[in-house]
């Protein structure tokens, strides 16, 4: 009866280990790699260095995020199956920063507008089984490249536990 006790014990405590680190269950996190650095959302807030929200409102909003209809005309454009894209490009780099979708605005955290027309600080092209509009904005945000004219292909991080 106390092995059982013992055993009823320590079984949510090795759970809980797990799931702080996040490997709980392995699944794949949408990332970029961008130069020396990539960029992943994390569905785990703890883990995330940086957390943006969305507004509906452009006032309340401190980066504008425009999508386009076509490549040519965005900054940065993300389309399933590129073959420019390392499979592990993200998996390997030290440099990952783990960004958050928030419902909740954070102080001084971006609050992102998204819109298909109006001045925007980013202009993004997405094309896209693997994830949202909202996600690549997140992600374009998060890299924080608003000056350089780049493509950037999708990679989609695997981890496993």
């Amino acid at each position: 009866m106390l092995r059982f006790k013992v055993l009823a014990s320590a079984v949510p405590l090795i759970a809980a280990a797990f799931f702080a680190r996040g490997e709980l269950l392995p699944g794949s996190h949408p990332c970029i790699a961008v130069a020396n650095s990539a960029v992943e959302i994390t569905e785990l807030p703890w883990r995330a260095e940086l957390h943006v929200a969305f507004t509906d409102d452009p006032g309340a909003a401190t980066v504008r995020v425009q999508i386009t209809e076509s490549a040519e005309a965005a900054d940065f454009a993300f389309v399933d199956g590129a073959d420019a894209a390392e499979a592990n490009a993200c998996e390997a780099n030290p440099a990952m920063q783990a960004v958050s979708i928030s419902e909740i605005v954070a102080s001084g955290a971006p609050v992102i507008f998204l819109s298909n027309d109006g001045p925007a600080d980013y202009r993004i092209f997405v094309r896209s089984n693997t994830f949202s509009q909202r996600e690549a904005a997140a992600l374009v945000v998060g890299a924080g490249i608003a000056t350089r004219r780049i493509e950037v292909p999708i990679t989609v991080a695997a981890r496993s536990s």
